[in-house]
């Protein structure tokens, strides 16, 4: 029987370790186990492994030559490369497009909380951009769609321009970005780039809030924003603070796919 190790301090992997339990696993420190977990994402910093005191090289070197399985998500290139020089097996579970789909459904709820909590008008009614047409992207404009917004997508791929339209969104190329961003209530953005610059922020009404749920540096030049007063909420980590126990079980259920 495989024996488990679950790194990580956030609800998530504390209901992880719940439910391997309930189920007739075991549960046990780092040395005797043959499977070890790690949080979403790894590492915040590329420092240390998310939530832990020990290092993401500290954790390498431990695995190393052990035959221990390693499973996480959301792991950075550089710890990749890491870890196959060190012949270590691992999973990225955010490489599985199964994993990644629902875990936007979780993002996509606790976004919506987010605009509820930091505006004082209903979604009903009001315009909604999300930029990015992926993965949460779509989970996102169905459900803001069920609230009665107004909801603009912007995409690059006419495939996915066309999809918008057929799914009864306005679809927005980026180069008509600067043209729309003005009008709108709220503004979803799911792009890890930069894309509400200097230039689109000065667009933007002060009325406006900004949702920012791209990973590290996130789509929105903050500095600026701050100091102009926008209404910015970067918003990280959704799954583990509005849905802990879904989003393990979710983990969960991918992690008994790969064994």
């Amino acid at each position: 029987m495989n024996k488990y190790c679950i790194y990580g301090t956030d609800l998530r992997s504390k209901y992880l370790r719940k439910i391997f339990k309930e189920e007739g696993n075991e549960i046990v420190d780092f040395e005797h186990a043959n499977i070890v977990i790690a949080p979403i994402p790894f590492s915040k910093d590329g420092v240390k492994v998310n939530g832990e005191i020990i290092t993401c090289i500290e954790l390498i070197e431990n695995l190393k030559d052990t035959k221990k399985i390693l499973i996480s998500g959301a792991i950075s290139n550089d710890i990749k490369e890491n870890l196959k020089e060190s012949n270590i097996i691992y999973y990225d579970l955010m490489e599985n497009d199964s994993m990644a789909i629902y875990n936007a459904i979780p993002t996509s709820e606790g976004a919506i909380a987010v605009a509820i909590g930091n505006t004082e008008f209903t979604l009903h009614g009001s315009n909604v951009l999300i930029l990015g047409y992926g993965r949460i992207g779509k989970v996102l404009a169905k459900m803001l769609m069920g609230f009665g917004a107004n909801v603009y997508c912007e995409a690059r791929k006419e495939k996915d321009l066309a999809l918008i339209s057929a799914m009864g969104y306005k679809a927005i190329k980026l180069e008509e970005l600067d043209e729309v961003i003005g009008n709108m209530n709220i503004i979803f953005n799911t792009i890890p780039e930069m894309v509400i610059d200097k230039k689109r922020l000065d667009l933007v009404s002060k009325d406006t809030l900004i949702v920012d749920l791209a990973s590290s540096p996130g789509g929105v030049d903050f500095k600026y924003a701050k100091e102009t007063e926008k209404n910015v909420e970067w918003s990280l980590a959704l799954p583990a603070k509005v849905a802990p126990y879904t989003a393990a079980m979710y983990i969960k259920n991918e992690i008994d796919n790969i064994i």
